[in-house]
Order: C-alpha cells, then structure tokens, then sequence
C-alpha cells in the first residue's frame, strides 16, 4: 500500500514539474545558466537577459568574466552600455563559479569543440562542463548543449554521465537537448534572435521543455525529432560550406589558365534565380565552422564504417590555399626581378573574415608562416586585430595601414577584405597588390594582380625560366611548404576571445 501511494506521489510530481517550468517561463522568474563565454555564449546570455531572464554566465577564462564584471564587452555586437545596463538590473552575472547551476532551471552549455592535434574530435570542454555542473544541477533541470559536435555526443556525453551520477532518467527528472548554435559573426542581418533555431530532444518532454523555452524570446524555433538529427543538420550545414567552396577553389587556377575570369562567371552564374547559391575564392577557409565541421562528420561517419570521400577531398583542396598563395606571390615578385628571401611582404588582413577580429583557424596565418619559412620579411595590417602571436611566441603589432606601409612593400598581399581599408590609397601607392579576395574590383589604377584573374601571357615565360632567375624565391617557397605544417594553432594573444562553440565563416 505505501509503495503504490509512493509510486502515485512520483507519477504526480512528474505530471507538475513541466507546468512549474512553463510558469517560471511565462512570468519571467526562471533563471539560466551559459557557460561558455565566448563568441556563441555571450550574445545567448546577452539574448536571455534582455528577455527578461536572470542569467548567470561561467566560463573558466579569469580574463573574459573580469571584462564582463567591470562592464567590458570583448564580442563584436555586443556593446559596452548593453552588457552595464543588464548587469545593473541584476539580470546579468558571470563568474568562473560552477556553484550557480545550484540556482538554475536551464543550463546552456556554448563551449569550444576543436579538433586534437590528430585531426580528431576534441570534446573535452564539453565533458569538462558536464563534469563541473553535475554536482550542483538540480531536479527538474533542462540542460541544452550548442556547441557543434559530432552525432551522439549530446547523448554519450551530456545524458548518460547525468544519469548516471544522479540516478536520473532524462525526460523525468531532468531534460536534455541539443540546439546548435548558428551564430554569424559580424552580420548586420542576422542575429541570436532572428535566426531560426534548431532543437532535439532526448524524449518528447525534453524536446516540449526546450522549444517552450527558446520559443519565448526567439523569433523561430525549428523542433526536429532527436538530439543527434539536430548536431547532423548543423554539421551538414557548413559541410556543405566547405564542399562547394573547395568546388570553387579548384576551378579558380584553371580559370586563370584558361583566360577566364573567376569572378565573373560567379556574379554572372548567381544571377540564376534559382538551384544555385553563390560561392567565391580565397586564400583558405577560416573560422571554427568550415574547416571543422565536415571533419566531425567524417570522422561519425567513420566511426559507424562509412567513408565520406568529399569532404576529405574539400579539406585537402581548400587548405591548399594558403600554399597556393604564397608560390603565386613568388612567381609575382619574380617577374619584379625579386627574390622572395628579403622581400617585404606586407599582409593586410589577419582575421578569417571580414570586419571581424577572429583569428580562428585564419588562412592568413598560414600564408605568414609558409612567407616567413621562405624567408620574406612580413608584417602585416589589421583594424581588427592590433596583435598575434607567432610561432615562436613572439607579438607581432599591427602596423598602421597608411601610404608610407604600402610605398615600403614589395608586395602586398590582401588576405581579408576589410571594409576599414582604403583600397584606392592602397591601389595608388603599393608597388604590387595580391588580392585574393576581390577587394580591389573598383580601385583605378595600380599594379593589382586579383587571384582568379587570367594569368597575363608573360608569367609562362617566367615561369619556364625560374631556374635561370639568379635568387629565385620559387625553390624557397618549395622548402618552406615542404618543412612548415600548414597547422591551425590557436597564434593568438592569450587574452583574446578563443571563441566558443564555432564562430562563423
């Protein structure tokens, strides 16, 4: 008898705590953790609190939570006076503390998923995370995991360690999804609020909990049936990214071969209204989604004893850029009669991508490394980036990009198209431009050489006479290439944003 009375307590407060958590939603008295405080986790926090939440943000980064107490903002898009006013109607906190999950109802982990140095999954900050708010989370919790992972990872790694240190059941005792994070850094369009979400959960209840949630501040929630559909779709989403970039890198040295120009057969091909979308060239793939996601799904798909032959053909292919750059530069100064040994290189743009200060995965730090292996002189000029750490552990500053930097150069090489450079000055000034990036289409004048442009008749010539060239940077280039790894280390100041969960290319 008191076994069937305990059994119909259970059953009662399972059928109430969904209808508490969908008060504490309505009237605004949840309160939620993020951790992770990076490029995805602070403009969800930011989101959150702006909704009317109190949020709580963790991230183990001293540096980060002390810009944030003292009202700093470190995330393009989230200013300064929004991060104080937030924090002054006690809406927003952050420490490294993992003792706040004991006050939370949903805990929203954003943190970094990069690959080891064997080009495999690293989902150590993940378990890292679980492993510090398990102690402290509490019944009735919805736990949602963003950062990009790899399928089954919400289920291995977040569900069953929870399960099995509470004696939990998901879906009963706590929730579990999964929502990966789609964040678009530097866009003037899309946002943590207007971009729709995905969400899985690990049963119905989860996946009801996690959509009422997001739903009350975003403007789309996109449910879809399990957590491990969620993590393909987004892993799909910027494998095929990569794919049709790599499609378009490839073509872009045939097209100058051929005579063709590159960006116009893109402009003129994205005029199809329809079953096309517009891909262009560059020095490489950067960010923490495109040279990272497809290799996730790879290796799941290898995991389960399939082979997925094109995204390991798109991530040979793309990361060939950067080589391909810096033997193109070579074969530049050649014709200028100079060797690459000596040259003054100048790199005008660090980032991965336009107008932001990421230097996740850059191509540019690539192409520094195989020009300062070849030994050419390189500085480089950024409005985003004031600094980076090379290889050896050195700073290098970013140097002022005034006529002066271009006059100095023997050649410049445009690896990000910021918007905050003045390409005509620039044009009117340097010796010779590199732009692998286009940047240049307007400018008038100047020794502009744009990557995906026809090779001009003379460069055969000098090619078949490289050999002959007294001091020929091309067999330098060919050492350099051959003894330095094209790898995607972190060669950032320690005190900048490493970012989270994948920031966007």
């Amino acid at each position: 008898m008191e076994e069937n009375h305990q059994h119909n307590q259970q059953e009662g407060n399972e059928e109430l705590q969904p209808r508490i958590l969908i008060q504490h939603i309505n009237d605004r008295s949840l309160k939620a953790v993020v951790i992770g405080l990076g490029y995805v986790g602070l403009p969800m926090a930011v989101e959150m609190a702006q909704a009317g939440y109190q949020v709580h943000g963790i991230d183990i980064d001293t540096s980060k939570v002390a810009k944030l107490n003292a009202g700093n903002s470190y995330v393009i898009g989230i200013e300064d006076d929004v991060v104080q006013s937030l924090m002054q109607a006690g809406l927003f906190t952050a420490s490294t503390d993992y003792a706040a999950v004991a006050q939370a109802n949903v805990i929203v982990i954003c943190v970094p998923t990069p690959l080891t140095a064997e080009h495999q999954p690293d989902i150590s900050y993940i378990s890292a995370a679980v492993d510090g708010m398990t102690p402290y989370l509490q019944e009735g919790s919805l736990v949602i995991l963003e950062s990009t992972t790899y399928p089954g990872t919400t289920e291995e790694h977040v569900k069953h360690p929870i399960e099995a240190a509470n004696g939990w059941q998901a879906g009963e005792q706590f929730y579990v999804c999964y929502s990966p994070e789609r964040v678009d850094p530097g866009s003037v369009h899309y946002g943590v609020k207007n971009t729709p979400k995905i969400i899985g959960g690990s049963t119905p209840n989860c996946l009801n909990y996690g959509k009422s949630f997001y739903g009350s501040f975003l403007n789309e929630v996109v449910p879809v049936s399990s957590t491990t559909v969620a993590e393909t779709a987004k892993l799909f989403e910027n494998t095929f990214r990569s794919v049709n970039i790599a499609l378009v890198n490839e073509l872009t040295p045939a097209c100058e071969q051929m005579g063709v120009n590159i960006w116009e057969v893109l402009n003129a091909a994205a005029t199809k209204p329809f079953g096309y979308m517009p891909f262009y060239p560059g020095p490489g793939i950067g960010g923490h989604c495109i040279p990272i996601d497809p290799i996730y799904l790879s290796w799941a798909a290898n995991r389960q004893g399939s082979e997925l032959q094109f995204i390991q053909l798109a991530d040979a292919t793309n990361r060939q850029m950067p080589e391909r750059v810096v033997k193109r530069a070579a074969e530049l100064l050649e014709q200028k009669g100079i060797s690459m040994r000596g040259a003054r290189v100048v790199l005008a743009g660090m980032a991965y991508k336009k107008d932001i200060d990421d230097l996740r995965e850059s191509p540019a730090l690539d192409v520094f490394r195989l020009l300062s292996a070849a030994g050419a002189d390189v500085v480089f000029t950024d409005p985003m980036v004031p600094v980076f750490r090379k290889d050896d552990g050195t700073m290098l500053q970013s140097r002022p990009a005034v006529p002066e930097l271009w006059t100095e150069a023997d050649l410049v090489i445009i690896t990000t198209d910021h918007t905050g450079f003045d390409y005509q000055e620039m044009a009117d000034h340097a010796k010779l431009i590199f732009d692998t990036r286009n940047a240049t289409a307007r400018c008038h004048g100047g020794n502009i050489v744009v990557l995906g442009q026809p090779v001009r008749h003379e460069v055969k010539e000098v090619r078949e006479q490289q050999e002959r060239v007294e001091g020929s940077g091309q067999e330098e280039v060919k050492v350099a290439v051959k003894n330095a790894a094209t790898h995607h280390e972190a060669a950032i100041d320690p005190n900048e944003d490493q970012g989270d969960a994948h920031g966007k290319s």
